[in-house]
């Protein structure tokens, strides 16, 4: 399948995010709660897609978490609580670059939790979850897939381009010797979270134009009916001549550099 030229994707995302706009007002307007919970291989592309579906959003209707690694306050608490705080209030979408299953996945695969904790979670999942869903979440759940092949090569460009390094971790470089454990790990934790409530839907990213499309094509699909209708706004004409703004210090202006 050949890849898509940028023109064609362009076209494409903005006529769904279009549609994402319409399903923003949508929520706001009716005051539903929406969780998007993105995980996957790493590279696969969970912070394009992410900047893709909030790239045009009024800010105000939607947050981004990313959490960093637990503090040790955090570690003693019930796992779920500090995921808790961020879940959405009427009207708002959230959307978790890497989630709650952080724990079936990095820190099982690393060694960073134990095995009770592991199996605690596989079994708590699925309970937390449909307490969200009970309380009208619309909890929509997706693991971007992508060959180690590709992997590798979106490694090494972050490797060498200045702009992208950050994005790569110790743990990133040390998960890459583990590509077939996080596999299993990956089915073993759809095989216990996977719910008619809360689904998990796999998305190719191997293409990763291709796979930001079909996932926000995906989850528009996944929403209710949501069309509501767009007035323009009309803007009523200013009485008098347009004023020019007047700032009395001049130390106040920064150099021009363009």
């Amino acid at each position: 399948m050949s890849k898509f030229k940028r023109k064609e994707y362009d076209e494409i995302l903005e006529g769904l995010q279009r549609e994402l706009i319409d399903a923003q007002r949508w929520l706001m307007q009716t005051g539903r709660r929406i969780v998007v919970v993105l995980e996957g291989r790493d590279a696969a592309g969970k912070g394009g897609v992410i900047n893709a579906i909030t790239q045009r959003l009024n800010t105000r209707g939607y947050r981004v978490v990313a959490l960093s690694k637990p503090s040790e306050r955090e570690t003693s608490q019930w796992y779920f609580q500090r995921y808790v705080e961020h879940l959405p209030s009427a009207g708002e979408a959230v959307l978790f670059d890497r989630s709650w299953y952080n724990r079936a996945g990095v820190e099982h695969v690393m060694g960073f939790c134990s095995d009770e904790e592991y199996r605690r979670f596989l079994a708590d999942c699925p309970v937390f979850e449909r307490l969200l869903t009970d309380s009208g979440i619309i909890l929509v759940k997706y693991w971007l897939t992508v060959d180690q092949k590709q992997q590798e090569e979106r490694f090494a460009e972050r490797a060498s381009d200045p702009f992208k390094r950050w994005k790569i971790s110790p743990i990133d470089i040390a998960a890459r010797e583990k590509y077939a454990e996080y596999g299993r790990a990956r089915d073993v934790m759809i095989e216990h979270t996977n719910a008619p409530n809360a689904p998990w839907h796999l998305v190719d990213f191997n293409d990763q134009r291709r796979g930001r499309l079909n996932l926000i094509r995906h989850l528009l699909d996944h929403l209710p009916d949501r069309k509501l209708p767009d007035q323009p706004v009309k803007l009523p004409k200013l009485k008098g001549a347009p004023t020019k703004e007047k700032v009395k210090n001049e130390k106040l202006w920064i150099k021009e550099t363009y």
